[in-house]
């Protein structure tokens, strides 16, 4: 119940202020994402994809990070480019820090807005191919 109240206080006075939206992405998280993708990352098995343990490896195939900018509930949202950059940032170091390489460079808005305007028009087909690289850049890894 305090965790309640304390987010009703943070969201009245982020709705106060109304700029603080660049400055908050876990609350942008709270608002744009959550609800499918749920508090803690794990997503909806066979539904919604997870975040927890998994996104950051988008970042380790080529097409990995336009592919973030590009699916439906980044390219779509309500969110500006300067704000989807800080919510897609926090979302990988918050979900993905294992598979964040130590020369990880954040989303800019400017890398946004160059991607957003490409929205994917087969989701399930490139998110299955990065996926299947992803599968084959671990296995080249075994001993």
């Amino acid at each position: 119940m305090r965790r309640c109240l304390g987010l009703l206080i943070l969201l009245s006075s982020w709705t106060l202020a109304g700029s603080a939206r660049a400055e908050a992405p876990p609350i942008l998280y709270m608002l744009e994402c959550q609800g499918c993708h749920l508090a803690d990352g794990a997503g909806a098995a066979g539904r919604v994809p997870a975040f927890k343990g998994f996104v950051g490896r988008f970042l380790t195939v080529a097409g990995g990070r336009e592919y973030l900018v590009q699916v439906p509930g980044s390219a779509q949202s309500s969110l500006d480019d300067a704000e989807l950059a800080s919510v897609l940032n926090w979302i990988v170091r918050q979900f993905g820090p294992e598979a964040i390489a130590a020369d990880f460079v954040p989303f800019s808005a400017q890398e946004v807005a160059r991607h957003r305007d490409r929205p994917l028009t087969d989701v399930e087909a490139v998110r299955r191919e990065l996926v299947r690289r992803m599968s084959g850049m671990e296995a080249s890894r075994e001993p």
